[in-house]
């Protein structure tokens, strides 16, 4: 696949998960634990046809050595990690717990979708895999 249609299925991957995540937002309006909503993103995307893992766990690594430490990524949808909020705002704190999931993982897109406002909040992110930089995607 040449890099215009593969950049093309990516932000319409990504327009997807935002679609959804209106629906479940027009839905269950602002209020609910941030599991309620991800349980009906995980349903709709599924049922969309796209790949979804839930609560998927990212060990943490000392070079070689697996720590005992292990975080939970909300949603990895299609290889997009996305980190779901339930909060009034979305913080620098939120985007950089994104971006440390981008990076532990070398995954190259992520985004970020709040529900705990009266409008949905969506970011979406891109690591360049040379230099490892995330920057938030810009849509002409």
């Amino acid at each position: 696949m040449d890099l215009i249609n593969e950049n093309n299925s990516r932000l319409q991957t990504f327009k997807e998960i935002t679609g959804v995540a209106m629906k479940v937002h027009t839905k269950y309006r602002p209020g609910l634990v941030e599991s309620a909503y991800e349980a009906a993103v995980e349903y709709l995307l599924k049922a969309d046809g796209h790949q979804v893992e839930r609560q998927k766990l990212l060990p943490m690594f000392w070079e070689d050595v697996q720590l005992e430490q292990t975080y939970r990524m909300d949603l990895v949808v299609d290889g997009i990690i996305v980190e779901l909020k339930a909060v009034n705002c979305t913080t620098e704190d939120h985007v950089r717990q994104l971006w440390n999931y981008m990076h532990l993982t070398h995954t190259r897109f992520g985004m970020i979708v709040n529900f705990g406002s009266e409008r949905l909040y969506s970011a979406w992110y891109e690591r360049d895999p040379r230099t490892g930089r995330i920057a938030k995607v810009k849509l002409l």
